[in-house]
């Protein structure tokens, strides 16, 4: 596959990140039309339980395939990068979606372009520690290394914030409440999406545990799409919730934005 050759690749990397960029500028200017943003005007939606399975799903069995058909299969470290990729992604696609409350909707030309992305990235990850990586890089001396280390600690502690503060909004209403809640508790003391700031820090601790440019393009993306949404987020926050104002609370970074 001419994509899994390092010429090639590097030109898709180099396309990923300019993508990025366009997106990161797009969203100051436009709203994403789903969960609290959702919007008819993004034209038809399917239910958004449906809609995160069918999104999230494609980078998992991506992923998945590229493992499976690759002669790295059972090398520990590129395993271990695979495991807690589909630790995350497992979660996101079929445990996720089914803990959400409501009836909300998902816009379909969202959730198109969630699968185009995630397929894409399946293909950046997968393709990086499985193809193109330099044969020996991932031996077993990296998992002593600082990099692995610290990128390992920073993951696990993304994950924990980003299942912690889906917990802490799942559980803002009783079953019949229409009525909406500003979170508090966790990250959500620091910040208005502690949900998105864990996630961030899983993909930077993700792209620092494989010191890869494919992860730190990952973890660009994550940025790209996640901060413009904050702010979009705590915006509306400010509006809807009056104590907003005596919080000091950030969008998406502690302390800093």
């Amino acid at each position: 596959m001419y994509l899994f050759t390092l010429p090639y690749f590097n030109v898709f990397l180099v396309t990923m990140s300019f993508v990025a960029v366009i997106v990161f500028v797009s969203l100051y200017f436009v709203d994403a039309g789903y969960g609290i943003m959702f919007d008819k005007k993004w034209g038809i939606s399917v239910n958004n339980k449906v809609g995160w399975v069918l999104m999230e799903a494609p980078v998992f069995f991506v992923m998945l395939a590229c493992w499976w058909f690759s002669d790295r299969t059972w090398e520990l470290v590129p395993f271990i990068f695979f495991f807690l990729f589909q630790l995350h992604y497992f979660q996101r696609s079929f445990i996720f979606p089914f803990l959400m409350r409501g009836k909300s909707r998902m816009p379909i030309m969202i959730m198109a372009m969630g699968v185009i992305f995630n397929t894409l990235n399946g293909l950046m990850q997968g393709g990086w520690i499985f193809y193109v990586s330099p044969d020996g890089l991932y031996s077993t001396d990296w998992l002593t290394t600082p990099q692995f280390i610290v990128g390992v600690l920073l993951f696990l502690a993304g994950m924990g914030i980003n299942l912690h503060s889906d917990h802490i909004v799942r559980h803002l209403r009783k079953p019949g409440d229409p009525n909406h809640y500003l979170p508090k508790g966790g990250m959500f003391n620091y910040v208005t999406s502690a949900n998105y700031f864990g996630e961030l820090t899983e993909w930077i601790g993700f792209a620092i545990m494989t010191w890869s440019w494919a992860g730190a393009v990952f973890a660009l993306w994550t940025f790209a799409n996640l901060t413009p949404r904050a702010n979009t987020i705590y915006k509306k926050y400010t509006i809807m919730f009056p104590e907003m104002g005596n919080l000091h609370l950030k969008r998406i970074i502690p302390f800093l934005y």
